[in-house]
């Protein structure tokens, strides 16, 4: 090394330098001796280094940092030692360095990526810290390849599915993240600068622009679990490699990609998602979910076993800027379901109408239980009207809820998410006691004229999660009504297919004396032989009927036919019969004419509050 190191170190007075005004021999010698021993182990020391001034500067180098950058020692000095590592190419490492120059810092670490003589790159990890004494500080370089190349292993393990070999959803998420971190920076900065530890190939070589969009293809299979139950996890996890491999060909095959394709993932059991970044619009990640559809109809040949699958996707397409991964995501696995409720097998697109819509409804989900205890429903009740001389024999109950948000909701709005939820049992208890102690009010009120039966519905969830028989039983005990004055109505669907326990509970009321309706009759099972064994009282004949004779100038004489024919079918099995929806004068004298028993509809009053009840009892009879 030409005694290149030893120049500085004997040249420089810090070095020898003591606090003492004067050394004895003994401490001199031993003093020369540690230089010795430094400037023997600076040169000899298999770890490169370079002692450098407080410019920065290089005064000195070992064989070791030769060799690393394949020049000769003595080359390196004077030369800015922040060039040779590259420690100028980000401003937090620069600063960090200046600082430890200035002694403001004790030390610092960081690591780069170096280009070896031989022409490979290697990771080296860069150490600056002032030597003793004050005025030169070391910098020492450690080949870490090796290691580095060791954890890029146990990441890509981390990262990656064994069983697809597709990224999983740890580094899905990250890669989205950072997408859409880099949507967010101002600089428009490329990929490639964010995703050191990509499994794809690099972007740093495209030099393509930024859209600030991105795309996502959520994928679920379709009957999935059905091939794991019968065929094995063995067979399942090959049509899972296969299935992986027909996305990622897909993503590969995109006209609108990039040279460095889409990131394809399994987020784990049959679920799998394509990352489309820098989308180029809806269409683009529409036609990537076409090309799935179809390359997964196509049968899968495993080791003798021929499977056809399906799959269902959602597809959302927005831009990255004002959006999160977990919002992103949360718009994927709705629109998912979607496609799955819309009959699988196919790609549905983000609807933010549609999404409101699904919010709305979880908003109210989330509220209707705490609403029932707080008071925010009440009920309206609408006559039952005799058509034969036109007086009101009863009322139905009807629920409505005044939502401090959303105003009065109508019960097709939450009647539905209250049999999902379960609170319809807690929720129909309330009307049930509600409308008992409304009908017994009536009756105290006007006790000379013929007591109003009161009709509630009852879901089918009520029967099977309560003990509906009791709650009848008790709430009719609370209130003193008669049990002749409660009618219970139920959809045909539930009543028909009624077995075991409904069944039971059904047949427990009847003799209890409770009217049992069947409402919306026509549009279920329609059968008419089971009708015959279930403990009804009444049909109520569903509006699509009575809409049929709306138009009586053009009257479609199999309409009167159909009604006439169940309305002598419900008498002949001691049944009467209501008629919903009727509207008009023509609509009552037909039905009457046919020999309908009740009628119910706008023709005779909308649904009003109890008070306007009261008025319609021993009044003149409505229009018949």
């Amino acid at each position: 090394m030409s005694g290149t190191p030893e120049g500085p170190v004997h040249q420089d007075p810090a070095e020898t330098r003591t606090a003492e005004p004067a050394l004895t021999e003994r401490d001199a010698g031993r003093r020369e001796a540690e230089l010795r021993d430094y400037r023997a182990a600076f040169r000899v020391a298999r770890l490169a280094m370079a002692l450098v001034d407080r410019d920065g500067v290089v005064v000195a180098a070992n064989d070791s940092l030769g060799a690393l950058l394949g020049t000769e020692p003595g080359t390196l000095r004077e030369q800015a030692a922040a060039d040779l590592v590259d420690l100028a190419s980000d401003g937090r490492t620069w600063h960090a360095y200046r600082e430890v120059l200035r002694g403001r810092r004790s030390r610092f670490r960081c690591t780069r990526r170096l280009k070896h003589p031989d022409g490979r790159s290697m990771w080296a990890e860069v150490t600056v810290a002032p030597v003793p004494g004050g005025r030169r500080v070391l910098l020492s370089i450690a080949d870490i390849s090796d290691r580095r190349e060791l954890q890029a292993r146990l990441r890509h393990l981390q990262m990656h599915d064994p069983v697809t070999r597709l990224p999983n959803r740890a580094l899905f998420f990250e890669r989205l993240s950072a997408a859409l971190d880099a949507d967010r920076q101002e600089d428009g900065a490329r990929p490639g600068s964010y995703a050191p530890h990509r499994s794809y190939e690099s972007y740093e070589s495209h030099g393509y622009g930024r859209t600030g969009r991105i795309g996502l293809c959520y994928i679920d299979l379709d009957g999935f679990k059905a091939v794991n139950d019968t065929l094995g996890h063995r067979v399942g996890d090959r049509l899972l490699a296969a299935v992986a491999g027909r996305l990622t060909e897909c993503a590969d095959s995109d006209g609108y990609t990039r040279s460095g394709g889409h990131l394809v993932a399994r987020l784990g059991g049959d679920e799998f998602a394509i990352l489309v970044e820098d989308s180029t619009g809806t269409e683009q990640v529409a036609d990537l979910a076409r090309s799935v559809l179809d390359a997964l109809q196509e049968p899968f040949d495993l080791a003798g076993q021929r499977l056809s699958v399906s799959a269902s996707i959602g597809v959302v397409e927005r831009s990255g800027r004002g959006t999160t991964a977990t919002a992103l995501m949360q718009a994927a696995d709705t629109t998912l379901y979607w496609a799955k409720a819309d009959g699988k097998a196919r790609w549905t697109l983000f609807d933010p109408e549609r999404n409101a819509h699904r919010m709305t409804r979880q908003a109210l989900s989330s509220t209707l239980r705490p609403a029932v205890a707080g008071g925010e429903f009440a009920l309206e009740y609408q006559p039952l009207v005799d058509l034969s001389d036109g007086a009101v024999r009863g009322v139905e109950a009807l629920v409505r809820w005044h939502h401090p948000q959303f105003g009065p909701l109508a019960p097709n709005r939450f009647i539905g998410i209250a049999e999902e939820d379960g609170s319809i049992v807690e929720l129909g208890r309330w009307i049930l006691r509600t409308a008992c102690h409304q009908a017994r009010q009536w009756q105290k009120d006007h006790p000379r004229e013929r007591p109003l039966f009161v009709s509630v519905n009852v879901a089918v969830r009520q029967v099977w999660d309560s003990d509906l028989v009791a709650d009848v039983a008790g709430i009719l005990a609370e209130t003193g009504l008669a049990p002749h004055l409660l009618q219970l109505e139920l959809t045909e669907s539930a009543v028909m297919g009624s077995a075991g326990r409904p069944l039971q509970a059904l047949q427990a009321l009847s003799d209890m004396g409770v009217r049992i309706a069947i409402d919306d009759f026509g549009t279920g099972y329609s059968n008419l032989a089971y009708l015959s064994r279930l403990p009804v009282s009444v049909l109520k004949l569903d509006g699509s009927f009575v809409r049929g004779f709306q138009d009586e100038e053009h009257a479609n004489p199999a309409d009167e036919l159909i009604v006439e024919a169940l309305v002598q079918l419900a008498h002949r099995l001691g049944l009467t019969v209501t008629a919903e929806c009727v509207e008009t004068a023509g609509q009552a004298s037909r039905l009457r004419r046919i020999g309908c028993d009740t009628g119910q509809g706008w023709l005779y009053s909308r649904a009003v509050a109890p008070d306007r009840i009261a008025e319609l009892i021993g009044a003149e009879p409505l229009p018949a």
